[in-house]
């Protein structure tokens, strides 16, 4: 583990890389965890996390999906690569946060009363709809199920740009 001071300089100066779960159960429904830390603090959200230093993407995968969701195996489909840019960090101070993130959804059938409570305080079962309507359901999940959203966000940015 790396000393606190270390880690905030490496977030405040380089982008970090993670693991996001898009979960679904057998009616479609969508798992989403209450965050009780920074960034997206009390914000609905998906389960994941960091990939960490020496480690592979597949050790992670393993890792963050037993440590997230108590899964061992499970159908995967890659969904793709994101960007989220937060304004703030976990430390609280100035500083913002960078996660290029690799999206992977899967199937969960277990009971969500015994999943960890480290970074969600409650975990909720989201209709489509009622996941794209919340407010308190944080942009950067909205954008896993919204299709392209996000690189259409980035062109209208870039676009802003040029003008």
């Amino acid at each position: 583990m790396l000393p606190l001071e270390l880690f905030k300089t490496i977030v405040s100066s380089t982008p970090l890389v993670s693991i996001d779960f898009m979960v679904m159960n057998d009616c479609e429904q969508i798992l989403l965890g209450k965050r009780i830390n920074r960034p997206a603090k009390d914000y609905w959200f998906v389960p994941g996390g960091r990939v960490l230093k020496d480690e592979s993407i597949e050790e992670a995968f393993i890792r963050l999906l037993d440590i997230e969701l108590g899964l061992t195996d499970t159908v995967v489909n890659f969904k793709g690569v994101y960007q989220h840019f937060y304004e703030d960090s976990f430390s609280g101070d100035d500083s913002t946060t960078h996660y290029v993130v690799l999206a992977y959804k899967i199937r969960y059938s277990g009971v969500i009363s015994t999943l960890p409570n480290e970074q969600h305080a409650d975990y909720k079962w989201f209709n489509l709809g009622e996941l794209l309507k919340h407010e308190r359901v944080h942009i950067h999940t909205k954008w896993y199920f919204q299709e392209h959203k996000q690189a259409i966000e980035l062109q209208n940015k870039f676009n802003k740009l040029e003008s």
